[in-house]
């Protein structure tokens, strides 16, 4: 096995243990897993997790849903390969390992930097928008002459960003519009260990 298949399986194998544990962390919580407003207009396979199991958790009568994180390779396949033509350019493999391992909402986290919220895609269609906003980020870069980066979450702080850059696979806090100032990570999957799910209050 490669050592970039095993970057892959790992970094695969970090997020399904995130994901599970932010689950666990909301059910302890509230006594019921994680919900959102539902809106007919943008489903999403995260959404059907609990639909076939005959429990308590079943559609909600207040236009809300229960929903979890769901593993993308089990519903359908997503790939970067329009973006990579387009910019032409390969983007590191796991930017595009984490973007296509987990439907989900974006799920908070805190670290030694503070509080943040990992990006996923909530469904193909967020998937495609997720990957324009990607390539605007990337062409940015491009004319400020700056390293290619890729945003994998947000902070509290309104301009700063978590970004992978896209030559080495390091994750840096980074100023919008700005280089990254500050190394997190030699890798994502490093990254992701180092996070604790939060739930809302």
């Amino acid at each position: 096995m490669t050592s970039s298949n095993q970057t892959k399986l790992n970094l695969v194998d970090i997020l399904q243990q995130f994901s599970k544990q932010y689950v666990k962390n909301y059910q302890n919580t509230y006594s019921h897993p994680p919900k959102v407003e539902q809106d007919e207009q943008w489903l999403s396979p995260c959404e059907d997790a609990y639909t076939d199991m005959s429990t308590e958790y079943k559609a909600l009568s207040s236009g809300e849903v229960y929903w979890r994180p769901v593993n993308i390779e089990k519903v359908q396949e997503l790939n970067f390969d329009n973006v990579e033509t387009a910019l032409e350019m390969t983007l590191h493999p796991d930017i595009k390992t984490y973007f296509t391992t987990l439907y989900s909402e974006n799920l908070d986290a805190t670290c030694e930097e503070g509080n943040l919220s990992l990006l996923f895609a909530w469904n193909r269609d967020d998937f495609q928008r997720l990957q324009e906003n990607l390539i605007g980020h990337i062409l940015m870069k491009q004319r400020l002459k700056q390293a290619e980066t890729v945003f994998v979450a947000v902070t509290d702080e309104e301009d700063m960003i978590i970004s992978v850059e896209n030559d080495t696979g390091t994750v840096w806090v980074e100023r919008v519009g700005c280089k990254p100032h500050k190394k997190l990570a030699d890798s994502l999957a490093e990254f992701i260990n180092t996070l604790t799910p939060i739930v809302p209050q």
